[in-house]
């Protein structure tokens, strides 16, 4: 559900559960669920595969959406963009319009992560040189997975082996800024033995892929005066515009700010996310129901990093 809400409106999302549950896979469904780029879409990211010298000589447009996957071992160059005199594009912008998964968050260096925070903020990433500032596109959904503590099984306490302290410090590896820039945090639980060995089938990519495009063109519509396409690229300046509330939904939304003392970008988000689910049912406003779901997915965080 997490997933389908995050391509939908084009959402950052982070997954979090025990090993083995399944983080991973999911992960690497998304683009499948995702429609096909855009002819403008492919434009753009065919002109920063053929900057960065990647374009095969074969192939003359970008037609799927980039995955990307980096090792947490990648350098902040490899990740951002760098080089000596031109800079080349990295992997923040080689996956404009597509995804970029960081599979164990919190294995790579915090240094890395908190570089992000430009990027996931203005869809853009800005290099500069002694030559001068080069900027290029990066508006890619960023898609996260990680492990509760060390061990992997907190807050089951008859498995996990962790002491507060290393739980604690784990964590910390996330900071707040980044974390306030993904908008869907959900938990991953352990699959049962008994649905396991059912092997109950799923419904297929292609179908849930429809269901996406349907939701997507709903907000193309919508947003089509704008330089914008998705609810997960709406600023400040247009959520009063977009975002309508019902009476109940807007009590809802006021009492969950009072009792989490949100930060103004988290209050964004969740408003976001909303907008989504309700364009998820064809709803022209946005009702308590989209808000309740919305918030469940923003109050997790504060579940472990409170």
């Amino acid at each position: 559900r997490g997933a389908l809400i995050a391509a939908a409106g084009f959402h950052n999302l982070l997954m979090m559960g025990p090993p083995g549950v399944g983080k991973s896979m999911i992960a690497g469904r998304i683009p499948g669920i995702l429609p096909p780029l855009t002819l403008e879409e492919s434009l753009e990211v065919t002109s920063i595969y053929s900057v960065a010298g990647l374009l095969p000589p074969e192939q003359a447009l970008i037609t799927e959406r980039p995955f990307y996957a980096p090792h947490q071992n990648v350098t902040l160059a490899a990740l951002i963009g760098g080089g000596a005199t031109v800079p080349r594009p990295g992997m923040v912008s080689l996956a404009h319009r597509g995804v970029l998964f960081l599979d164990e968050l919190p294995q790579f260096q915090r240094v890395v992560l908190d570089s992000m925070r430009q990027p996931l903020e203005e869809r853009r990433v800005q290099i500069a040189r002694s030559a001068g500032l080069i900027t290029y596109p990066s508006d890619f959904m960023l898609v996260a997975a990680m492990n509760p503590c060390p061990c992997g099984f907190y807050p089951d306490m008859n498995r996990c082996r962790c002491t507060p302290g290393e739980i604690t410090h784990y964590l910390g590896k996330i900071s707040q800024p980044l974390l306030e820039r993904i908008d869907i945090c959900t938990e991953v639980p352990s699959v049962s033995f008994s649905k396991m060995k059912k092997r109950t089938p799923g419904e297929p990519s292609a179908k849930i892929r429809e269901r996406v495009k349907t939701v997507q063109e709903i907000q193309r519509k919508r947003y089509q005066k704008e330089k914008f396409c998705f609810n997960g690229e709406l600023d400040g300046r247009n959520l009063e515009k977009y975002c309508v509330m019902t009476a109940e939904a807007d009590r809802l939304l006021e009492q969950a700010y009072e009792q989490f003392r949100f930060s103004t970008r988290a209050y964004h988000k969740i408003l976001k996310v909303a907008r989504t689910i309700a364009d998820m049912e064809e709803a022209e406003k946005i009702l308590p129901e989209h808000i309740g779901e919305a918030l469940a997915y923003r109050a997790y965080d504060k579940k472990y990093w409170s």
